[in-house]
């Protein structure tokens, strides 16, 4: 039991102090190379990095993905989400399904090998290794759909820096094409999710697609329901002639009120939110730290009374 506690206080250690020093080090690193600061000078890495084992291990776990059966509806799906997630390259759909394996494999072994520790039953160990497959299957999709929330969440917050930036490049003359590249140019270091999905449409304008169906493709691909709402507004007035500055600085101030009333939204839920907290955890501490003394005084001076033989 002792060798138990030290080992989880010391993987607690190990991760307090590897999450410091990444936000006080290795972070401001970054962003001094983003600046262009002393961290930019830094030697690129060598080109054999790529064939290290970390590569050989991504290998690996692509191939093990595409031996996997999957039926082209659900590799369509499982795409769509991982390019929403921001994963495009052309083996993130087998490396997906080989850490599905991976991490089925990683929660079985351990369940089958300790299982007959937790119980004796044969019927409840099968159910506890089939358990711990079936989370192991999913957890990838879970962290995907994290991963998804995550990155249109970002895309959300970062579109009235940009409707605004566009607003600037449209009434300084540049056309819709060219400021959207000049958006994606300008905000690459402060929303780089947002930045790169502009330079995509940028380069399928470039490669012969018509701006709406450009534009509809960022719409599809991003899943995010305030980016479908601006490629509607710029699409509509791109057809009906209208002034593209006017519409973009209204949507800006739309997206803005929108922001600021969630944030009075999810305000409003708080107080409702710390009602559990507080009666479970906050509650019973302060009834032991108010009462206690007085408890305690009471078995003090009732307690022998209590024991004493009646008369």
């Amino acid at each position: 039991m002792a060798l138990l506690v030290s080992g989880i206080l010391f993987v607690f250690l190990m991760a307090v102090i590897t999450i410091y020093g990444y936000y006080h080090f290795v972070r401001p690193g970054r962003v001094y190379e983003q600046l262009g600061g002393a961290s930019a000078v830094t030697a690129p890495p060598p080109p054999q990095a790529e064939a290290g084992p970390f590569y050989a291990v991504g290998r690996a776990i692509q191939w093990v993905g595409e031996q996997v059966p999957v039926s082209p509806q659900d590799a369509s799906v499982t795409r769509r989400f991982l390019m929403a997630a921001g994963f495009r390259s052309d083996g993130a759909l087998a490396t997906y399904y080989g850490l599905k394996v991976l991490a089925t494999v990683v929660f079985a072994v351990p369940a089958f090998l300790f299982g007959h520790y937790l119980t004796t039953d044969p019927l409840l160990s099968k159910v506890l290794i089939g358990g711990a497959a079936l989370f192991g299957f999913l957890l990838p999709g879970f962290i995907l759909e994290a991963l998804v929330d995550r990155r249109r969440n970002k895309l959300r917050l970062a579109l009235p820096d940009a409707l605004d930036l566009m607003v600037v490049c449209v009434e300084a003359g540049l056309g819709l094409d060219q400021a959207i590249r000049r958006v994606g140019e300008e905000l690459e270091w402060t929303h780089p999710e947002l930045t790169e999905e502009f330079r995509l449409v940028s380069l399928e304008m470039r490669a012969g697609k018509s701006r709406a169906e450009a534009l509809e493709n960022l719409a599809e691909r991003t899943g995010e329901k305030e980016m479908r709402k601006l490629v509607a507004v710029l699409i509509q007035t791109d057809r009906f002639g209208t002034s593209m500055a006017d519409a973009l600085r209204t949507h800006s101030e739309f997206l803005r009120v929108r922001r600021r009333q969630e944030a009075e939204e999810r305000a409003g839920k708080v107080a409702v939110k710390l009602i559990f907290p507080i009666f479970f955890f906050i509650l019973p501490a302060i009834i032991v730290v108010a009462a206690g003394p007085g408890i305690l005084k009471l078995v003090k001076e009732l307690g022998p009374l209590l024991r004493s033989p009646q008369m």
